[in-house]
C-alpha cells in the first residue's frame, strides 16, 4: 500500500494512492487520525486499507503537491558511510568503522516529490545522495535485532542532499551541511512493509538529468535495517513515524575529479526497487518559494 501526505488546493491531508489518484484518508479519518503519523501510531493499517479499497480516488495525483510522507516525524536519523565500498571512496586509509555513523536532519531540510530542491546563496556545493529510508511503525527502546523488522512500517526514497563545504565547518560534525532548508527530498510516498518479502536485496539508484550516478543493493550494507534499528534504539526511544535513512552508495558529486555540483535546472531522480521514483528539480533559493 502506498501512503502519502500532500496539499490539495493549499489544504494539507494524507491518503492512499489508488491508480493515478489519491483517496483522502485524512478526511475520512479526520476525528481519529489528523495525520498519517497518528494512524501509524495506532497501528491502523488494516482500517486504512479497507477504506481505500472500497473508495474511488478523490483527486488525481496531478493536482496535488507532495509533502514528505510523515511531515511531523519526531526524528529523522541519517546513516553515513554504510555501503561496503564507501569507506574506500574517502581514500584516507582508515579502517571500516565499528559502529554506524549517525546524524540528525530536520523536517524542513526535506521537500516532497516534484518540489524544488534549493541551492542556498551561501554555497554552490549542493550534492545528492540517493538512499532508502525506513519509517518506524511500532516504537521501542533497545529493540532486539531479531525483532527489528517487526518495527518497520514502510519504506520511502530519500535524497539526502548536502552542502558539502558546510559539512567541514566543524571538526566532528556534519550537521550544518545536512540541514539547509529544502536541500533534500523524501517520497513520493511510503510503501508499507507488507509489500516486501525482505530488505536484504533492494536496489537504489540516483540519476542526474537521466545519467545514472549511483547504484547499489542493500545486500552490500555494512549495517542492515535490523542492525540500525537495534543500535539506534539503544540510545533513543524510536517512536511511530520516525525516519531512518540507511546510507548512500558511491558516486556522489563530491567524488568526481573535479567535483560535479548540482545546479539550477538539474533534475535528480532517486529510484528504489518496490518503492518508485522520487523526482526533484534544482533551483536557487532566492528564485523559489516553499510552502
Amino acid at each position: 500500500m502506498r501512503l502519502l501526505s500532500y496539499l490539495l488546493d493549499g489544504k494539507p491531508s494524507w491518503g492512499a494512492v489508488i491508480g493515478d489518484g489519491v483517496v483522502d484518508l485524512g478526511q475520512r479519518f479526520k476525528s481519529r487520525y489528523p495525520s498519517l503519523r497518528d494512524a501509524i501510531a495506532d497501528q491502523a493499517l488494516p482500517a486504512l486499507r479497507a477504506e481505500a479499497e472500497k473508495a474511488s480516488p478523490d483527486a488525481p495525483l496531478s493536482r496535488i503537491r507532495y509533502r514528505i510522507p510523515v511531515p511531523n516525524a519526531e526524528k529523522i536519523i541519517c546513516v553515513g558511510v554504510n555501503y561496503a565500498d564507501r569507506n574506500a571512496e574517502y581514500q584516507d586509509g582508515s579502517e571500516p568503522q565499528k559502529y554506524p555513523s549517525l546524524f540528525f536532519r530536520t523536517a524542513s531540510s526535506l521537500v516532497g516529490h516534484d518540489e524544488p530542491i534549493l541551492r542556498p546563496p551561501e554555497s554552490d556545493q549542493l550534492d545528492y545522495e540517493g538512499e532508502i529510508a525506513l519509517v518506524i511503525g511500532t516504537g521501542g527502546r533497545r529493540i532486539p535485532k531479531d525483532k527489528a523488522a517487526d518495527h518497520i512500517f514502510g519504506l520511502a526514497c530519500l535524497n539526502e542532499g548536502t552542502i558539502r563545504d558546510w559539512t567541514r565547518h566543524g571538526k566532528f560534525n556534519v550537521t550544518q551541511g545536512k540541514n539547509f532548508d529544502a536541500t533534500g527530498a523524501m517520497g513520493p510516498w511510503l510503501v508499507t512493509a507488507d509489500e516486501f518479502t525482505g530488505y536484504t536485496d533492494l536496489t537504489v539508484s540516483t540519476f542526474v538529468n537521466g545519467e545514472r550516478r549511483q547504484h547499489d543493493t542493500t545486500a552490500n550494507l555494512m549495517y542492515g535495517f535490523a542492525d540500525l534499528i537495534a543500535y539506534i534504539s539503544t540510545f533513543t526511544t524510536l517512536t511511530p513515524g520516525d525516519v531512518i535513512s540507511t546510507g548512500t552508495p558511491t558516486g556522489a558529486g563530491v567524488r568526481f575529479k573535479p567535483p560535479v555540483w548540482l545546479k539550477p535546472g538539474d533534475t535528480v531522480t532517486i529510484e528504489a526497487s518496490g518503492i518508485g521514483r522520487l523526482n526533484n528539480k534544482v533551483a536557487d533559493e532566492k528564485s523559489a518559494t516553499i510552502s
